[in-house]
């Protein structure tokens, strides 16, 4: 069996990158501060401004009796906007995606760094490791981006009256947590490629597979074959059988 440890330090640097790319997508996930939402009447909204996320909206006042308030924001609410109810689906698919992606990329740094008999297969686990890091990072760009694309144009979101927020604000700003999962996503693009890149074991697991054909003792055998006979000056044949073990055939 040949040691194969040193050939995977990208790797597992890979799978460290995904690991904190995963936390930060569920970081991502949870937070409010999707959209900076700033309203001009500070009656009940006293700090002026309010955090709208894809799952609730939120915002200090001194007025109602909670210091903070939220709301909630469902999938099925009418007055969601679509890039909400689209970011709800894909973070969740994007969390699931990048779990198994994790698990995946464990298994295949397990198979490089242990004395595991059969890791024939350890490059095409690190590619469908890398398979699901990239489009874990795609799911989660694609609500990012819409949602700060929502932003930059101030779309309007037509609130209940619960939510005390008007529906078009003084001007918006994007979150943090929209300039987290971005570093999230750029990262787990990055896992995704350092995985790809691992093609040490071809050339290790066929220089392993031509020792075995060899013997353990004397390398490869060599096939010999006995002198021919040759005739001495006299006429006698050098080499032949021993007259003592001829029998005369009987009639």
């Amino acid at each position: 069996m040949i040691y194969l440890a040193h050939t995977a330090h990208w790797q597992f640097l890979g799978l460290m990158a995904g690991v904190i790319a995963w936390i930060l997508i569920l970081t991502t996930t949870g937070l409010n501060e999707w959209r900076l939402w700033y309203v001009a009447d500070e009656s009940v909204i006293t700090s002026g401004v309010a955090w709208v996320g894809i799952w609730r909206a939120c915002f200090y006042s001194h007025v109602l009796p909670r210091i903070e308030n939220c709301q909630s924001i469902g999938i099925s609410d009418h007055f969601a906007p679509v890039e909400i109810s689209v970011a709800q689906v894909l973070m969740v698919l994007a969390l699931l995606c990048g779990l198994v992606g994790n698990i995946t990329a464990a298994v295949a740094v397990r198979m490089v760094y242990f004395s595991i008999k059969n890791r024939r297969n350890v490059r095409l686990v690190f590619v469908l490791a890398g398979t699901l890091y990239v489009l874990t990072g795609m799911l989660l760009l694609v609500p990012l981006a819409w949602n700060m694309s929502s932003v930059l144009k101030n779309s309007t979101i037509g609130f209940p009256p619960e939510f005390h927020l008007p529906a078009a604000p003084v001007r918006q700003q994007v979150g943090s947590a929209i300039g987290v999962g971005i570093f999230a996503s750029i990262l787990m693009l990055i896992s995704g490629v350092l995985l790809f890149c691992y093609r040490y074991a071809w050339a290790a697991l066929s220089t392993e597979a031509s020792r075995d054909t060899r013997d353990p003792l004397q390398g490869p055998w060599t096939e010999t074959t006995l002198a021919q006979k040759s005739e001495l000056p006299d006429g006698t044949n050098q080499g032949g059988d021993n007259p003592a073990f001829h029998r005369e055939e009987i009639s």
